[in-house]
């Protein structure tokens, strides 16, 4: 958690397989499991690491898969949401990576996360477009899609702020 008005600086990782699949983490409240929602791998930065810097070791540590060629950053949006009994405010910067590891590992998981993840799987862009599940950022069907589509833009896309 950041100071009190300061944005939490987080950097996000959507990693694409070689059949660009998506792979997003299976994420819950841990007071109530039945509160889920799917999201991308990502995390706040440490010490003076750059989001890139931070976009590879929390990928890392999230998923296991360390075998990464990081691409440009796409999005970048801010969020404020209620979970753990705390009120975060982000500044999320999401960076495209592809990958052929697709075996994934959950040792390097906190203690929080080991307490709110439920797992992860590689998505389709049409298995995405077709969940009835919630998925953050809540439009990532649709950018996903574009970014197959027509590729990553020419500069990070702003996304609208997401408040919960």
């Amino acid at each position: 958690m950041s100071a009190e008005g300061a944005l939490r600086k987080v950097a996000r990782v959507v990693l694409l397989d070689p059949q660009d699949r998506i792979l997003l983490l299976h994420g819950f409240e841990p007071a109530a499991p039945r509160t889920d929602w799917w999201f991308t791998p990502g995390g706040g930065l440490e010490g003076d690491e750059t989001r890139e810097e931070a976009a590879l070791r929390e990928l890392g540590e999230e998923t296991g898969i360390t075998q990464v060629e990081l691409g440009p950053m796409l999005w970048r949006r801010t969020c404020s949401f209620s979970f753990d009994g705390r009120r975060w405010d982000q500044d999320e910067w999401y960076f495209l990576a592809r990958t052929a590891q697709t075996e994934t590992s959950s040792d390097g998981l906190t203690e929080l996360e080991r307490r709110s993840v439920a797992g992860l799987r590689w998505w389709t862009s049409a298995e995405l477009s077709a969940t009835r599940e919630t998925v953050y950022p809540t439009r990532l069907a649709e950018l996903l899609r574009t970014l197959l589509g027509e590729g990553p833009p020419g500069a990070p896309v702003v996304l609208a702020s997401e408040i919960e």
